[in-house]
């Protein structure tokens, strides 16, 4: 967690914060970043056309448009927009935010061992891209901290399709992202910023394949509940 108005980090695990792994659909932050702001998302005009491909999650087997894509965390849907972006503008906007490795080069995900649907593969599932807990948090900071050069419209849709939730004085604003190997949840993340009280914070918790226990995005983003209610009381 970072809080930029205090330049301090709150750290678990320093080690596993600074290991670079699959972001998986956390980076589709990034693709709608890219996609608003190269025109290849219009979000008055973001219907995409479903294949009738039968996939495992229901909510993607029908048209989809940008909103309800990103909300049901869409692969397929996503797929096409990264592929409509083009290598060179996705490379530019890596190198521009700094993400991680910055590596896009086994474009189609082929190294993913989990999926060989072109559908539901790419670079940030399982592939090439790596990115550090800490980096997303650095990432989120850059894009909702004042710190990017994106357009003020396309940061407002982007916290709005981010938003978690907004009660008690917390603003949520997150992603969650989950990837296996051969069958194994092997990364599961949270990443965002919340609004305590006027302050903003920007935050990642990521959680590691381990035996027995639960390892889902789900629990990351209760982590991450219960880790911002513990620093607003501490602050």
């Amino acid at each position: 967690l970072y809080d930029p108005e205090e330049n301090s980090y709150w750290v678990y695990n320093p080690a596993l914060a600074n290991t670079r792994r699959s972001p998986c659909s956390t980076f589709k932050i990034i693709s709608s970043l890219i996609g608003l702001e190269t025109g290849t998302i219009d979000p008055e005009d973001s219907v995409r056309a479903w294949s009738g491909e039968v996939f495992w999650n229901e909510d993607w087997n029908r048209d989809l448009d940008f909103e309800s894509a990103f909300r049901f965390s869409c692969v397929w849907y996503f797929r096409q927009v990264t592929d409509e972006i083009g290598k060179a503008a996705i490379q530019r906007g890596l190198d521009a935010l700094q993400y991680g490795n910055c590596d896009c080069s086994d474009w189609e995900g082929r190294s993913n061992t989990n999926n060989d649907n072109r559908a539901l593969t790419g670079f940030w599932l399982e592939s090439s891209l790596k990115i550090s807990p800490r980096e997303q948090a650095d990432v989120m900071y850059k894009l909702f901290g004042g710190q990017s050069d994106a357009s003020p419209q396309t940061l407002a849709w982007l916290e709005r399709v981010i938003l978690e939730e907004s009660r008690d004085g917390l603003g949520l604003y997150g992603k969650t992202g989950m990837g296996k190997a051969e069958g194994v949840v092997v990364d599961a993340w949270f990443t965002g910023f919340a609004d305590l009280e006027g302050k903003r914070v920007y935050f990642c918790v990521y959680l590691g394949e381990s035996p027995g226990k639960d390892v889902s995005s789900s629990k990351a983003k209760e982590i991450a509940v219960s880790l911002l209610s513990s620093y607003s009381a501490a602050v």
